[in-house]
């Protein structure tokens, strides 16, 4: 597993060796954190090797989930070449990793390949609204780059490839600092802090808990058909306005924060919601963990995460 470290690794490490697999973790941990994985250091089916996929590897697996890359603004903005790099060179390296071993690879995308969408909710077949020379096309266009590679690879070479279209997801061992909405307003509201709402507010999203969206990667990993190399939406068709996400976790966290504005980034899309149609026919997928609950685990863990860090 590549990015194994990271938020969504860790989760989908600990699962998969739950199930009884052996888990190779590879990260070069610029967004990901050893303590995510400690845990598991002394587990006998896991192995962590620090790499960094822009550079070739060759070892013996099975399957491959692909995750390495930057995933919130802050983050894949801060070296927008290395996070094309990432997801361009580095997909290729994986890619030729699983060709060598004969393995199956599933590729972490994004909602972000739909940009802006002028379609609502968004289905598989909608090519989206994205601009390739934007702040966020390092991601974008890197992302869409890594399933077009995927895609070529299964059309020329009959590799069994997977591509998940990953939305909003939430939950513990997200980062304080990652600058993801979800973590900033809890963070925010946990300190008193006023909480930043970009724009209008109106503008919106779909949240989905990490467990259930590690469930959603195992399951579309797992399956077996002519058509598994077409993507999949994974997220939570519930749709949220932002300012309404904000006055929930008010509301779980009994903050006194009141609202700052301030102005919209560039290119940031106005709406975003799954259509999990596919997920719920081809894998029977959906998500079962209702937001205000996910917000509630979320924030047990954000309280502790802050108590630690201000501890002597």
């Amino acid at each position: 597993m590549t990015g194994g470290a990271g938020f969504i690794g860790s989760h989908l490490c600990e699962r998969l060796l739950e199930r009884g697999y052996g888990v190779v973790c590879l990260d070069n941990l610029f967004t990901g954190n050893r303590k995510n994985i400690e845990r598991l250091f002394d587990h006998e089916r896991f192995t962590f090797i620090w790499h960094d996929i822009i550079q070739p590897l060759l070892i013996d697996v099975d399957q491959i989930y692909n995750l390495a890359c930057p995933a919130s603004p802050v983050q894949y903005q801060h070296n927008p070449v290395k996070t094309i790099q990432t997801n361009v060179v580095g997909t290729y390296n994986v890619l030729e990793l699983a060709r060598q071993a004969g393995a199956r690879i599933l590729q972490a995308s994004t909602s972000e390949v739909y940009g802006d969408p002028a379609v609502h909710p968004q289905p598989e077949t909608y090519f989206g609204n994205v601009n390739p020379v934007g702040p966020r096309s390092c991601y974008d266009e890197g992302k869409r780059c890594a399933e077009s590679l995927l895609t070529d690879y299964h059309l020329q070479h009959g590799m069994e490839v997977r591509i998940a279209r990953i939305f909003n997801t939430y939950g513990p061992r997200m980062a304080i600092d990652d600058g993801r909405v979800v973590s900033n307003f809890i963070v925010q509201a946990l300190r008193g802090e006023p909480i930043t709402i970009c724009g209008d507010g109106d503008q919106t999203r779909s949240f989905c808990y990490v467990d259930d969206l590690v469930e959603g990667l195992i399951r579309l990993m797992e399956w077996e058909s002519p058509d598994a190399y077409q993507p999949i939406n994974l997220g939570n068709p519930e749709e949220s306005t932002i300012r309404g996400l904000a006055e929930l976790i008010i509301r779980l966290t009994a903050s006194k924060s009141r609202f700052a504005q301030a102005p919209l980034p560039q290119d940031d899309p106005r709406q975003r919601k799954p259509d999990i149609t596919r997920a719920k026919n081809c894998i029977g997928w959906s998500p079962t963990i209702p937001v205000e609950e996910g917000m509630k685990r979320t924030i047990a863990f954000f309280r502790e995460a802050l108590l630690s860090s201000t501890s002597p």
